[in-house]
């Protein structure tokens, strides 16, 4: 499905290609201020037009098409829409029938039976993050004064970033990274055990973004290499600050207090500059690939403020459901 949550509901549309890519929002109070100019931090960060992203630039200007009236909104859905300006399908003609490697393109042609927009990835595309995005910032207005803050750690392993993208660059290749995303602020109690514990719906959404291959909370993976007596975080205060945080701020699914600390890994940009093998979905031959267009030499540069958008309307929902 295209739509998550059962209060803050969102509901995605749009391709790569397409007129544009937008997002509908049910659930938002009247009165909330919404001005085009709140939306401008965010969609920067995003924005491509800097070293390792791609050279496609739209201006993602929103369009309020419903919801928001002299500055407002109405409380009715909003419907937030960025229209696409900057596209060169031509670049993809060669992948209608020749799916490229680390794509979608092979399951979309076969699960929509080759009818899907195979145009810069169609509705799988990052373009779509601009929506995510966008619901985000609003989401982020319901959560005030919780803050939520994602950074870049690693770009392949590395921390110094120039090098190791200027090193990729010239191997025509592509490079994953790490982000790390944490949330501060928030009350005792959010999440819901079992199936809607708070690393349940931020995962959920999470992974719902393109490129994301995994996500640890806390100590993660690690913590399989400790002892209990490591890993158990003791109790100081009352109102629950621990001396460690391996647990990242939650327990039994329920937030504890402390911050939420997470870390998510987003894959290397799957399409490259080096000739691929793929299958020739017209004649089941195997053919060379050698991708065009522009892409991304590494996807994680623009990533930090989507895992925040992802993990806004994630908490946006939990905190309208106590409000009841």
């Amino acid at each position: 499905m295209n739509s998550f949550g059962e209060k803050f509901r969102v509901q995605i549309y749009g391709e790569s290609h397409g007129l544009g890519v937008g997002i509908i929002i049910d659930g938002i109070p009247p009165g909330i201020p919404i001005h085009v100019e709140d939306f401008e931090h965010d969609l920067t960060r995003r924005r491509s037009g800097h070293m390792g992203t791609t050279t496609r630039v739209e201006s993602d200007v929103p369009e309020f098409m419903s919801g928001v009236f002299k500055h407002f909104s109405t409380g009715a859905p909003m419907n937030i829409f960025f229209k696409n300006s900057d596209v060169r399908s031509q670049d993809y003609e060669d992948t209608k029938l020749l799916p490229r490697p680390g794509h979608a393109d092979f399951v979309a042609h076969r699960k929509f039976l080759g009818y899907n927009d195979y145009r810069g990835g169609g509705h799988f595309s990052g373009r779509l993050t601009a929506a995510i995005v966008g619901a985000g910032i609003v989401a982020k207005k319901l959560l005030h004064p919780i803050k939520i803050e994602a950074n870049l750690s690693e770009i392949g392993g590395h921390k110094n970033f120039e090098d190791i993208l200027a090193l990729t660059i010239q191997k025509n290749d592509s490079i994953g990274g790490l982000v790390n995303c944490q949330v501060l602020g928030i009350p005792i109690g959010w999440g819901e055990p079992f199936f809607n514990s708070i690393e349940s719906m931020i995962s959920h959404l999470v992974f719902s973004i393109p490129a994301v291959k995994g996500i640890e909370f806390g100590s993660g993976f690690g913590a399989a290499k400790m002892f209990g007596s490591e890993h158990n975080d003791e109790i100081i205060s009352m109102d629950g600050t621990t001396r460690t945080n391996y647990s990242g701020g939650i327990n039994g699914g329920i937030s504890n207090g402390n911050t939420i600390s997470f870390n998510v890994s987003i894959k290397p940009t799957s399409s490259i500059s080096k000739p691929q093998s793929t299958i020739d979905l017209k004649t089941g031959n195997i053919n060379s690939l050698e991708i065009k267009g522009r892409h991304d030499v590494c996807i994680a540069l623009r990533a930090p403020v989507v895992i925040e958008a992802m993990t806004a309307i994630a908490l946006a929902d939990l905190k309208l459901g106590y409000e009841i």
